[in-house]
């Protein structure tokens, strides 16, 4: 069993952070609901800094990544901004055009195009099995997501283009900017890179908002206590912890196969909505599951 453990560490730690943003999702969710989603992403990077700025003065005794190299700042930053700003922001903007159904579904799409970078930029290989294992999380995904609300639908229905581009630009964000995060970790301290990360990120909304003259209603969303209280809960689970545990994954293992075993957070919020929040799951929803399950452990073997 240790051996298993030692072996499979990068593996471990991404199924660990798509429990994290499992819990994230539902937190941000509520935030986004009570002060909106432009001062839900503004407000959870503030507090994630924070909190990794109390953990770096503990564990390294120093409040920022003064240690960094000009190529770890180079590269992870260029991370934030595409992964936390651009990213994040095109995915936010398809929620609206199109939902968050099909955008999620859509977004399974990060861990084979993630694969794809991996092999263009750093000449990273995938024994076959890997790549079945990709494809079979891959279905479940999509047969849980697809069938999320029940009703049947089809992805043959017209769906609003503007609304696809949007995901797709999402999904292609949060790929590269895993990709650049495994090129300028390095052997860099994961949390300290997620603290450069993050700093990006709050640069590149920073401004975004000015441009879009939001100020103002991002400055009110502070007021609202339980709006704050769900960010600050996400924020704990997803820019602090689940940033940090992605870095550790594509630092120990592939980037490919850690962005395919993190692509189970749809999923594993089935069982919470399902006991939690007393939504209907229909069959297909728990196929999807069980399959997707079944890829996860093709990377154990």
């Amino acid at each position: 069993m240790r051996e298993f453990f030692q072996s499979h560490q990068g593996e471990l730690a991404a199924l660990f952070t798509a429990c994290l943003w499992m819990v994230s999702a539902f937190a941000f969710e509520s935030g986004s609901k009570r002060i909106g989603s432009l001062a839900v992403n503004i407000y959870r990077l503030v507090i994630g800094l924070i909190f990794l700025c109390i953990l770096n003065i503990i564990t390294r005794g120093i409040v920022l990544p003064t240690d960094a190299s000009a190529l770890n700042w180079k590269w992870l930053s260029l991370s934030g901004l595409i992964g936390f700003a651009l990213g994040d922001l095109l995915l936010f903007k398809s929620y609206t055009i199109i939902g968050s159904r099909f955008s999620m579904l859509i977004m399974t799409l990060v861990p084979p195009i993630t694969t794809l970078f991996s092999w263009l930029m750093i000449g990273e290989k995938l024994k076959l099995i890997h790549l079945a294992g990709m494809a079979l999380t891959f279905v479940g995904i999509a047969i849980a997501i697809f069938n999320m609300n029940g009703e049947g639908e089809k992805l043959s229905l017209k769906l609003a283009p503007s609304g696809i581009f949007y995901a797709l630009g999402g999904a292609v964000g949060q790929a590269l900017g895993m990709v650049l995060s495994k090129i300028g970790i390095g052997d860099y301290n994961p949390f300290a890179a997620t603290q450069i990360r993050i700093i990006a990120g709050i640069a590149g909304f920073v401004v975004l908002t000015t441009v879009i003259s939001r100020w103002g209603s991002v400055i009110n969303a502070a007021k609202d206590f339980r709006g704050m209280r769900a960010t600050t809960i996400g924020a704990f689970f997803g820019p602090f912890l689940g940033v940090s545990f992605s870095l550790i994954s594509v630092r120990l293992t592939q980037a490919g196969i850690a962005a395919t075993i993190m692509a189970l957070t749809p999923v594993l919020i089935i069982p919470p909505a399902v006991f939690i929040y007393k939504q209907k799951v229909t069959v297909a929803e728990i196929a999807g599951a069980v399959i997707s399950v079944m890829g996860v452990a093709v990377f154990f073997l």
